[in-house]
């Protein structure tokens, strides 16, 4: 296992692309630490962020999950220009004339994604701990850590996203088309959806949305959602105009077992792929 990981990682390394695309990730997410200094001026009133109670433990779990999965294309890309390169460079070929099995290679993809989920997960988890305990009104230590399911599901999201990129890039072998068949793909699960419920069913279809929940970006996105409306300031807002807040914020296990099981399929067909094409 070791010896795989590190025959992927020196190629994603001695890439100069993928290594600046990681790198940008890396430093984008502790640019997140700058949301604390970002400031609005409207006339009289003078509101910082990090006072609105965004790194107040345990919100700030579910609020910086929220955040640093939005930046996760930067590793996609990463993922599939890493499967793309191995048909572009012909190295795929040359593993294979080396001694290494089909099901080895598709393991050594998948353990990288899964080291890219990994790292990233503790990195927000640190970070995390280091926002919280400099801006955070509540330092105890039940209540920092309450609440560390969104860190399950970072990593579940992060996991299954990744091996849909890496199923796209066996499968289109062009990083380009692929990451525009990402875009496409997520374009269709929302546009058809919104098309079906408002065209057909008047925006009231708990059966459809039911449905398209189990669709793979759907489900990955519902993972974790939007921690915004959580906020004093939003609920209040919500109340003066008469808007009852009733979303379910929760990590729920039946949508983390659905994330696995598309990323199981995900990795099988990409293995199934491999195996049949001839190389």
């Amino acid at each position: 296992m070791k010896r795989l990981l590190a025959i992927e990682l020196q190629k994603i390394w001695k890439n100069r692309a993928s290594r600046i695309l990681t790198l940008t990730y890396f430093i984008l997410l502790t640019c997140l630490s700058l949301i604390a200094s970002i400031k609005f001026d409207i006339g009289p009133i003078h509101i910082r962020l990090a006072d609105q109670g965004i790194f107040n433990f345990p919100f700030i779990w579910h609020f910086n999950t929220y955040v640093a999965a939005l930046l996760k294309i930067f590793l996609a890309v990463v993922i599939v220009s890493m499967m793309a390169n191995e048909y572009s460079y012909g190295t795929l070929k040359q593993n294979l004339i080396d001694g290494m099995s089909k099901q080895e290679f598709v393991l050594s993809k998948f353990l990288t994604v899964v080291l890219f989920a990994f790292v990233s997960t503790l990195f927000v988890f640190v970070m995390s701990l280091i926002l919280g305990y400099s801006f955070s009104s509540f330092n105890e230590l039940g209540i920092v850590f309450s609440d560390l399911e969104y860190l399950l599901g970072y990593f579940v999201k992060l996991v299954g996203f990744f091996s849909f990129c890496l199923f796209l890039g066996v499968l289109i072998k062009r990083s380009a088309f692929a990451i525009g068949f990402l875009f496409v793909w997520f374009l269709g699960e929302n546009i058809s959806h919104a098309i079906i419920k408002y065209n057909f069913y008047n925006g009231v279809t708990p059966n459809l949305d039911k449905f398209y929940s189990y669709m793979p970006l759907e489900a990955m996105s519902n993972l974790i959602v939007e921690p915004g409306s959580r906020l004093s300031a939003v609920k209040t807002i919500g109340e003066q105009i008469g808007v009852n807040n009733t979303k379910d914020y929760s990590v729920h296990f039946s949508t983390v077992l659905v994330v696995l099981l598309w990323t199981a399929l995900f990795i099988f067909l990409s293995y199934k792929i491999i195996k049949k094409r001839d190389l």
